[in-house]
């Protein structure tokens, strides 16, 4: 039956859609369709992740997301690079901010000029850490089909002083079969473009690719466009990667107007598992449903997209200073671009309370904490268990965590208490601080806690944390939103 009984709302049907959405993924849980998804999921060994990584935040969540250009598998009549070796085409750090109502994607240059730290290679040993090597090879240390994620993975935390929530990569078998599920991406481009434009080396101009203006496309004339370099901008690799931030923001576009309805979402999460490789904790359908439905409350508008400062270095690309770093500064501290603080206001959340001013002391009046000890050091629970006591804190229970080899001590909080976790952090400086799904408030002390004086000093007035300085102008200013025209600003150069 077609006939409607009054015209339902925007937000109506998109809440409705929702909720089918996940009643049918639910209903699915036991059947073909959830074992496909979890089948179609490849995930990569987290012991490749570096022993010296950036403390969590309690607020924000950074996504790494990886584009390879492997000839393996199904990638080969795609036009990948050559070999089958996995190399890294493109990348960006996706930060999701605190109020979970913005986003920003920093594009990383693949030629960028970088350190690459300590990375373990295929055979369990790892490599030494390299200066001024460029950003993609970090994705083919090894050598491997799939590539190394975790190697690019460190080399961002190394730069950002981010910490990395998640990393995905998407390669051209799966960009392309994403484009076609939702069903082609508006795109514009701003003259013809011809088949020696995408490869130079057939010696010819070839036929039409692309005629300029706005079209849509998907699959094979997908890959295509976001490849494409010669005879658009300078012709570099950076010269598209504007481009390629504008069809993204399209893509997201496409799916959000669709809405979150299952014959949106079943397609494309298809397509995108079938050949997407992720970290353990985006490793089942169900997680990567979670997250994704996390971030639908994220208005176009306020989806934004940013080269990190950068300028020609020869043939290469190296980073403007001290401008990087501020844009990294700024997202350390989930301040969106126009300098505003994103971080969750917990006041309102269920069981929340407001996180204390960084010069107010620490009182754990009414906040519960378990406390375990992550080392070999005899007594380091009770240590810090008599510590929170002091500052007010009920200590619920001490305990001896199944992991004897902390380097760094952890605190992990629940829904509505990044605040308190927060509070709780300024008695153990350097911790790790990270949210799960459980409630409730844990510490497990590390080696870092062993060899901190036995009584800190007093934390009385503690000088307030430097609030970053604003984005560069250059960054901000430039900023394309998911809603923009898709046919302004395609090309550097």
């Amino acid at each position: 039956m077609t006939g409607t009984r009054g015209k339902p709302t925007h937000r109506t049907r998109r809440v409705t859609s929702v909720g089918v959405a996940f009643l049918v993924l639910l209903a699915a849980g036991a059947g073909w369709l959830y074992l496909r998804l979890n089948g179609n999921i490849d995930v990569f060994d987290a012991d490749g992740l570096s022993r010296d990584r950036p403390g969590a935040g309690a607020s924000g969540q950074n996504v790494l997301v990886i584009g390879s250009d492997s000839r393996s598998g199904g990638n080969s009549g795609l036009g990948g690079g050559e070999g089958d070796v996995g190399r890294s085409d493109t990348a960006f750090l996706l930060h999701v901010y605190g109020d979970r109502e913005h986003a920003v994607a920093v594009s990383i240059p693949r030629d960028t000029l970088v350190d690459i730290p300590p990375c373990k290679l295929p055979d369990g040993s790892w490599t030494a850490p390299r200066t001024g090597a460029m950003f993609n090879s970090a994705f083919s240390v090894g050598e491997s089909a799939k590539g190394n994620p975790a190697c690019t993975q460190n080399t961002v935390e190394k730069l950002t002083g981010l910490r990395v929530d998640h990393t995905v990569v998407v390669d051209f078998e799966g960009f392309s079969a994403m484009t076609s599920a939702v069903g082609g991406v508006q795109v514009c481009v701003p003259k013809d473009v011809y088949e020696g434009d995408l490869n130079p080396n057939r010696g010819a101009r070839g036929e039409l690719l692309f005629h300029k203006g706005s079209q849509s496309v998907s699959g094979q004339k997908a890959l295509d466009y976001v490849r494409v370099r010669h005879g658009i901008g300078d012709g570099s690799d950076i010269g598209r990667i504007q481009r390629q931030q504008a069809f993204v923001a399209a893509m997201i576009k496409k799916v959000r107007s669709q809405g979150f309805s299952p014959g949106t979402l079943l397609p494309l999460a298809d397509a995108a598992t079938r050949s997407m490789t992720v970290d353990p904790g985006l490793g089942s359908a169900d997680k990567l449903l979670s997250f994704a439905m996390s971030l639908k409350k994220i208005d176009l508008h306020d989806t934004k997209f940013v080269t990190v400062p950068w300028r020609y270095a020869g043939n290469r690309v190296a980073l403007v200073q001290p401008e990087a770093d501020a844009l990294w500064a700024s997202l350390r501290a989930d301040r969106t671009l126009d300098g505003k603080n994103a971080e969750k206001k917990q006041a309102g959340e269920k069981g929340g309370k407001p996180g204390p001013s960084p010069s107010e002391p620490v009182s754990g009046a009414g906040v519960s904490v378990s406390v375990a000890n992550g080392t070999t050091v005899t007594g380091l629970a009770a240590r810090a268990a008599a510590s929170l006591k002091e500052h007010g804190f009920t200590v619920a229970d001490t305990s001896t965590s199944r992991t004897r080899d902390q380097r760094v001590t952890v605190i992990e909080f629940g829904p509505g208490e990044a605040g308190q976790a927060r509070n709780l952090a300024r008695l153990f400086p350097g911790a790790f601080v990270r949210g799960t799904a459980v409630k409730g408030i844990a510490v497990t002390v590390g080696h870092d806690y062993a060899e901190a004086p036995a009584t800190p000093p007093a934390i009385a007035a503690a000088p307030a944390e430097a609030t970053p300085g604003p984005v560069p102008s250059e960054v901000a200013g430039t900023a394309r939103s998911a809603d923009d025209d898709p046919c302004a600003n395609l090309s550097y150069g």
